[in-house]
């Protein structure tokens, strides 16, 4: 991830040490932070407002504007339009200026009844609920902004940085320091502002909102704002929202909380889905890596009813094309020579049906050349694949370079193939540390045990995989040579030449793992029309 080549003074430094945050609010007589004085608010009833903060009321920055000032949202209407715009319309007249500097007359407030959000807003929750793949986030990476965080606590500055560090972020340009709103407001006198500011702040009443006046003052119209507060409390949400505030978000959070609220503010809802994709690599050659991946591929279209695409990435020895008894004229080389040139129509053409819901990207699997791509190349087409299928499997070969390791990096989920012996054991263990360090906030990879069993051939225990890799494998096949050599001889699937082989149970098993999809309930469809149909 880049970052801005200045340095500043008081930039967030991950390594660093810090002493723990106190509550500096800790006893405050605030009115607002009286849980029966914000029950009587929400209700209605009347409630005294708290004295004005150093000789002077800020309770006029939520009132409405005559005359070019804030607008105030209808009821039931949540306001998105960003945070700066509001104060840029209201700049726009010295009549606006002179309303914003005057006392209001109504509660510091404003009117906070006026508002209906939902009972339970996102980000204003006491716990942080784990969220599953599909709650979790959008699985599109995060658009290059650029996006600044000022952090009251070292700890806060922690999170959002790794957070920055996930591959959904990987193209933003992340920047986190200490000072929180007011070093927020001294940065940006003088500057433009980036796409995203994430503020966290221990204010509360006419003090947060006094400095966030400040803040709106600096911001360019097109900047949205995240405050990090401590106060879990629907009110105070309330009323940032109807002030331009793009989202509240309080502790506890983790990584996966900040990804997923930059996500919901940048990625168009509109938009076309995108696929998840599923990198398939061996520990080393040999071990079946590409047969795992194509006959799971087919099971996802076969037995769970699912789109999918099998793309063949070892473009000099692929063997998709043999596996389906294909061959395709033009190949996946096609794409990667111009990818910018590769739109639906295109794509179409170089895709080949190997079922209904299946479709081949397959390779040339030839040595005229040594296909020497860039790895933007097949983030590219890669990218574009995942428009045409909800699921995408990437059969990838056993050669380590930038681009393979790119896509395993970035894919969705990995599954790694080994044997049961020593090689595949140290192999196996390296890409464990590599994905784990470099995707903390993402499952492990999934390990296959192939060829379990071997005669004459002594497994290193399946224990022994299990402690090195800190993770039980999710399949093991047996040594089944004539099964499996009959379905690569006769381009077919192990499903299809032993549909009852525990082989073709273990595939289907992990099928339905990776697509969190189970064949259970086509089954039971079935077997009630079945059973309908004869006692009739």
């Amino acid at each position: 991830m880049s970052q801005p080549a200045d340095s500043f003074e008081n930039a967030f430094d991950p390594e660093d040490e810090f002493e723990g945050f106190e509550e500096s609010q800790a006893g405050s007589e605030d009115p607002f932070l009286d849980a029966e004085a914000i029950e009587r608010r929400m209700l209605g009833e009347e409630v005294a407002p708290p004295p004005p903060a150093s000789g002077d009321d800020f309770g006029d920055f939520g009132d409405d504007l005559a005359d070019g000032g804030f607008e105030a949202a209808a009821p039931g209407e949540r306001v998105d339009r960003p945070f700066g715009a509001r104060l840029a319309d209201a700049n726009a007249t010295d009549d606006a200026l002179e309303v914003a500097e005057s006392p209001a007359e109504t509660d510091d407030f404003g009117d906070v009844s006026a508002v209906d959000m939902p009972e339970q807003p996102m980000g204003i929750q006491g716990e942080v609920a784990p969220l599953n793949d599909d709650e979790l986030i959008d699985t599109r990476p995060v658009p290059r902004i650029t996006i600044h965080a000022f952090c009251d606590r070292p700890e806060t500055g922690q999170l959002i940085h790794n957070a920055g560090s996930d591959r959904r972020m990987s193209k933003t340009h992340m920047t986190v320091e200490l000072g929180g709103l007011a070093a927020a407001i001294e940065r940006f006198h003088d500057a433009s502002t980036p796409e995203l500011l994430l503020v966290e702040t221990g204010m509360r009443g006419p003090q947060l909102f006094a400095q966030l006046e400040e803040l709106a003052m600096v911001c360019d119209p097109d900047t949205k704002v995240v405050i990090i507060g401590a106060t879990n409390d629907i009110t105070l949400y309330r009323e940032l929202i109807r002030r331009g505030v793009s989202e509240y978000l309080v502790p506890p959070m983790t990584p996966l909380n900040v990804i997923k609220t930059v996500s919901d503010l940048f990625l168009d809802p509109e938009a076309p889905f995108v696929g998840k994709t599923m990198a398939f690599i061996g520990a080393k050659g040999g071990v079946g890596s590409s047969t795992v991946a194509h006959n799971v591929s087919w099971q996802m279209t076969d037995q769970l009813r699912s789109d999918a695409v099998l793309v063949d990435l070892d473009l000099s020895f692929g063997t998709a094309g043999l596996d389906f008894n294909q061959d395709p004229n033009q190949t996946i080389v096609e794409a990667l020579s111009e990818p910018h040139r590769l739109d639906e129509a295109l794509l179409d053409r170089l895709l080949v049906k190997c079922n209904d819901r299946l479709s081949l990207f397959s390779a040339p699997a030839t040595l005229e050349s040594d296909w020497d791509f860039s790895p933007d190349a097949f983030d590219e087409v890669v990218e574009k694949v995942r428009l045409q299928a909800p699921f995408i499997a990437l059969d990838l070969p056993h050669a380590w370079s930038p681009w393979v390791r790119q896509q395993v990096l970035a894919a969705d989920q990995v599954v790694v193939t080994v044997t049961p012996d020593l090689a595949c054991l140290r192999n196996a263990k390296n890409l464990f540390d590599l994905v784990r360090t470099a995707r903390p906030n993402d499952e492990p990879p999934k390990v296959v045990v192939n060829m379990a069993g071997c005669p004459k051939k002594p497994d290193i225990p399946l224990k022994d995989f299990s402690d090195a890799l800190g993770a039980s494998p999710i399949l093991v096949l047996p040594f089944e040579p004539a099964l499996f050599g009959r379905a690569a001889n006769n381009g077919q699937m192990i499903a299809e030449v032993d549909p009852k082989s525990k082989a073709a149970d273990g595939f289907a098993h992990l099928a339905s793992v990776l697509t969190g999809r189970s064949p259970a309930e086509t089954k039971r469809s079935k077997s009630l029309f079945g059973n309908l149909f004869s006692k009739g």
